[in-house]
């Protein structure tokens, strides 16, 4: 069996986020966070990421129409969480 550690995530400041460039995805029917990680980061473990940067805890809060922005230098965003 495999244990992971959970990590600490920092809040970062607004000059942090500002930093970190995004694109924007109008949420629709069928999507889902992992796709979304997948699709822009080759990786669908960081659906967590774009949940955080949206402040949305899982999919069900999520309302089709809803414009999520997407953090597009995945290294970058971790460094930003304190995390990488």
């Amino acid at each position: 069996m495999r244990f992971y550690e959970t990590p600490i995530i920092k809040n970062p400041s607004v000059a942090e986020r500002t930093r970190l460039t995004a694109d924007a995805h109008i949420w629709k029917y069928g999507d889902r966070l992992y796709k979304l990680a997948d699709q822009y980061y080759n990786d669908s473990r960081f659906w967590w990421v774009i949940a955080w940067y949206n402040g949305v805890p899982c999919e069900a809060e999520i309302e089709n129409g809803t414009i999520l922005a997407i953090p597009l230098n995945i290294e970058e965003t971790l460094k930003v969480l304190g995390v990488a």
